[in-house]
């Protein structure tokens, strides 16, 4: 949940908003089982907005009778939880704790890889929200991986900075990156082995440098600095009906890309659904966007 104050249905108690845990395995019936009280704030400040959960038999490394959930701990932090017994949850142990703008989180089950967008000033990089990488294999022993960022928000960067990170979608051998939420929207497609294994040709393969940072990109796209890239999902051998008798091109490997608009949707840019053909992944190419039309009913009242 976002921030704020609710009051808890299980104790009558009003509590930090935080994450709720409901059994629906009746769908026409859940079941509300526990309430893990967040950070405290309002809004973006406060709750626990993010959550990840994975099985321990499917973690390499975790233990195969226990259950496990990651969530961020408002703006100040990520937590990973025992959740094998839903309705009687147990912290086990902090990730990241004391920063400011922490958010989206990312979780690979099967490789306990995580990607942890984190704030980026604690070490020395000029941006609020970078990815901090961690392997998460064994839940109860997490190794730091490594930062990564867009290049001139590392440390002792010059000019300007470019727009924070929203998060990162893992799929197969590629991460998608997605920067600026409303404005100044970068692309990122990352290769995952470069990533985490860091720069071969350095001598210190993971110093935050722009060498290090452009290594393991695949491709990038900017977009208009009227538009930003909150969440980047990839959409891979996509049917495209026009070309389906083409000898090229009848499937197409589509990024969709959302922007959020933070105000009034009508006193900024008009924020939009983005289609990107990454086919061509060095190469990726905005082909269309699609919005509700003013005209379909006073969209901007």
């Amino acid at each position: 949940h976002h921030g704020g104050k609710h009051v808890n249905p299980l104790n009558g108690q009003t509590e930090d908003n935080g994450t709720s845990i409901i059994d629906v395995t009746d769908p026409k019936k859940p079941k509300y089982l526990h309430h893990i009280v967040g950070e405290p704030g309002e809004g973006e400040s406060g709750g626990a907005q993010m959550v990840r959960v994975c099985d321990g038999k499917t973690l390499p490394k975790g233990d195969p009778n226990k259950t496990y959930l990651l969530r961020t701990y408002g703006t100040s932090g990520h937590e990973i939880w025992d959740v094998t017994d839903p309705a009687k949850p147990g912290h086990l142990i902090t990730l990241v704790k004391g920063h400011k703008d922490t958010h989206k989180n990312a979780w690979e089950c099967d490789t306990g890889i995580a990607y942890l967008v984190t704030d980026g000033r604690v070490d020395g990089f000029r941006s609020k929200r970078i990815t901090k990488i961690f392997d998460l294999s064994d839940p109860m022993n997490p190794k730091f991986i490594r930062n990564f960022s867009l290049i001139g928000q590392e440390p002792g960067s010059k000019g300007p900075v470019p727009e924070d990170l929203h998060g990162a979608i893992p799929l197969g051998n590629r991460i998608y990156f997605g920067y600026g939420t409303l404005l100044g929207g970068v692309i990122q497609i990352v290769d995952r082995e470069k990533l985490l294994k860091g720069n071969p040709n350095s001598k210190d393969p993971f110093a935050p440098t722009p060498e290090n940072l452009r290594s393991p990109i695949v491709g990038q796209l900017l977009m208009s600095a009227y538009n930003g890239a909150h969440t980047t999902f990839p959409m891979l051998g996509m049917p495209i009906a026009e070309y389906a008798h083409d000898k090229e091109g009848g499937k197409r490997d589509i990024l969709m890309i959302v922007d959020e608009a933070i105000l009034n949707e009508c006193n900024e840019p008009r924020q939009m659904v983005w289609f990107a053909d990454i086919t061509v992944e060095s190469r990726p190419t905005m082909i269309s966007t699609w919005t509700v039309p003013e005209a379909s009913g006073d969209f901007c009242q």
